[in-house]
């Protein structure tokens, strides 16, 4: 269900500095997914700036209280972002995440590429330094983490990959495509991007299924590809829709 404009003719002028209101790609009484922006934090972080969860009074469409992120997405990772609309909602949704009943795609574009056109990498992970639990790397003895992988194009010495995470594990996708050999475009961390000036993440969170109610069909949702990865998408084949 796309939501009407609430700056149309009838409904209140809303205060929405970050823009939030073009990006909603479905609303119903449970939920919100919006399409977040890349290079946007979902949270404050220690050197304070702008951030999601600080204007998600923008998105109340009526009701008292805001909305509350149901999960996250990195800082540079553009997408599909579910919020849960009130506590009842937010429970429910929190519980299909930790259980991984959310299918989750994601659209990559590597360096290099995988010679399958389809494959699972299957990687445990651990933190590689117990002060930054956001730095990871691949650790036998750590916790579980699976990916299925499928080429969607190849061009240029890259390949786009629609990405599935089975597990959800932080930086999982990234990592998993490093130590796969196909570093994520654009990748600071794990990849050969400079931190500063490089060409922007090439990772978005590009559809979801949510099945929040079993009598019903799965919520859905699609994001547009972000305007940074256009170019590298369209070498591999990409066309707008």
């Amino acid at each position: 269900m796309q939501a009407p404009n609430p700056q149309s003719p009838g409904h209140p002028a809303v205060d929405d500095p970050l823009g939030l209101l073009p990006r909603v790609l479905h609303r119903d009484a449970m939920m919100l997914i919006i399409d977040k922006p890349a290079g946007l934090p979902v949270h404050k972080g220690p050197g304070g700036g702008a951030n999601l969860a600080d204007h998600l009074g923008s998105l109340r469409f009526g009701l008292p209280r805001d909305p509350e992120l149901a999960h996250r997405l990195d800082k540079e990772t553009s997408g599909c972002l579910v919020l849960g609309r009130h506590r009842k909602a937010l429970a429910r949704l929190t519980d299909l995440f930790k259980a991984n009943q959310i299918d989750k795609t994601y659209w990559a574009v590597v360096e290099g590429g995988p010679q399958a056109e389809t494959g699972t990498i299957d990687l445990a992970m651990a933190p590689r330094d117990p002060k930054r639990g956001w730095w990871m790397k691949i650790d036998p003895k750590g916790q579980p983490a699976v990916t299925r992988f499928q080429v969607l194009g190849r061009g240029g010495g890259l390949t786009w990959l629609a990405l599935e995470p089975v597990t959800g594990r932080t930086h999982q996708l990234r990592l998993h495509c490093q130590a796969s050999g196909f570093p994520i475009l654009g990748d600071p961390i794990y990849g050969h991007a400079p931190r500063r000036g490089g060409p922007g993440l090439h990772l978005m969170a590009r559809a979801i299924a949510i099945p929040f109610d079993a009598r019903k069909p799965a919520v859905t949702a699609t994001a547009p590809a972000p305007g940074h990865m256009q170019g590298a998408l369209a070498a591999c084949g990409w066309t707008e829709a």
